[in-house]
């Protein structure tokens, strides 16, 4: 008689639940293509399917190529955190030319971030940002992956579920095949390439939809960068605040962010109040590199001197935000007292700031 296979608790997490979605889908002028079924959605038991828009080319989730599908394939949220880390990378790319990019995504949200010399040098820093939290990531690279940074990649320890590159060296492939379960997935095109679409973000809410035009930080070099503190930042704290700012604009709001030039130290992100955000960015980063030193990004103004305060009790010398607080003028003075560098996200001159709210 033939046994029957056991079903167990973790079986839900590998069966994969057919769909019935139509073919295209069609929002405004712009057509929908299927092109992936998932195993299921963001929970067990509930269909999903990635759909690519027609004309759309370039370094976006449309143009990426498969290579290797591991023994599940790419999941409903793989999918997502390859969106937000090829954004990320292909943001710090055009800021940082010639600089090697590693993004390590966790649940739509950034959770190590570097820049080197070479793809394996800008992994090994983010890894190190926050191992812990690593675990189970999405990897984005704006280069060739090597035989090198691969062997890393593989190790059972990391349990890495994607790995997503503009090329791979043919070694690094081999290497790669060798971890069934682990997703490859090759970029369309180099990050340096326009990525093309129709420029709209849609968000279902239920009997309707959101659709909105898609944010782009203008905060691309120093020149964008007003400094309304009596103490002046330095060129390398000018590169962390743009570091940071950037990883901010790709953070679920609230959000703050602490580094250095070449990485990320600590990220806290979605929490209803600032401080608590902050206290995250940097109790996390105590896991890693730490805050001595660092540079804080914050993605909106500080209501009150709470975040000044914590910041410069714990080594931080200088924040980057946007302007827009009643109290203003107090949480700058209160920085003054202290000695940090303030920086506002605006070109000197100019009277609006830019903020970088995301609540995907």
């Amino acid at each position: 008689m033939e046994q029957k296979k056991e079903r167990t608790a973790r079986s839900q997490y590998q069966t994969k639940v057919s769909e019935e979605f139509p073919e295209t889908l069609t929002f405004g002028d712009s057509q929908f293509i299927k092109k992936l079924s998932m195993r299921y959605g963001e929970n067990p038991g509930y269909p999903a399917a990635f759909y690519q828009e027609e004309g759309a080319k370039g370094p976006n989730m449309a143009s990426m190529e498969v290579i290797q599908e591991g023994t599940k394939g790419l999941s409903y949220i793989n999918v997502a955190d390859m969106d937000l880390g090829q954004r990320l990378a292909k943001k710090l790319d055009s800021i940082f030319p010639g600089k090697s990019i590693a993004v390590i995504i966790k649940h739509e949200m950034p959770s190590g971030v570097a820049l080197g010399e070479s793809s394996l040098e800008a992994f090994q820093k983010a890894w190190q940002v926050d191992s812990l939290s690593n675990f189970g990531s999405v990897d984005v690279f704006n280069n060739m992956v090597g035989q090198e940074l691969a062997s890393l990649l593989v190790e059972s320890a990391r349990n890495i579920e994607v790995v997503y590159a503009p090329s791979y060296a043919p070694e690094a492939l081999n290497i790669l095949s060798g971890r069934k379960v682990l997703r490859v997935v090759r970029m369309g095109a180099p990050l340096n390439e326009p990525a093309i679409d129709n420029g709209l973000e849609f968000k279902r809410v239920a009997g309707g939809l959101l659709i909105q035009k898609r944010f782009d930080s203008r905060m691309v070099s120093p020149d964008f960068i007003d400094v309304v503190s009596v103490k002046k930042p330095t060129p390398s704290q000018l590169k962390a605040a743009l570091l940071c700012w950037t990883v901010a604009c790709f953070t679920r709001s609230n959000a703050i962010v602490i580094g250095m030039e070449d990485k990320v130290h600590g990220i806290g992100s979605g929490q209803r109040s600032r401080i608590d955000a902050a206290e995250d960015a940097i109790r996390l980063s105590a896991r890693g590199y730490g805050s001595e030193g660092c540079i804080m990004a914050s993605d909106a103004y500080m209501p009150f001197p709470d975040v000044v305060e914590l910041a410069a009790k714990s080594g931080i010398t200088g924040i980057i935000f946007p302007l827009g607080s009643i109290r203003d003028q107090e949480v700058i003075s209160r920085a003054d007292e202290l000695g940090l560098v303030m920086m506002v996200t605006r070109k000197p001159g100019e009277l609006d700031c830019e903020r970088c709210f995301l609540h995907r």
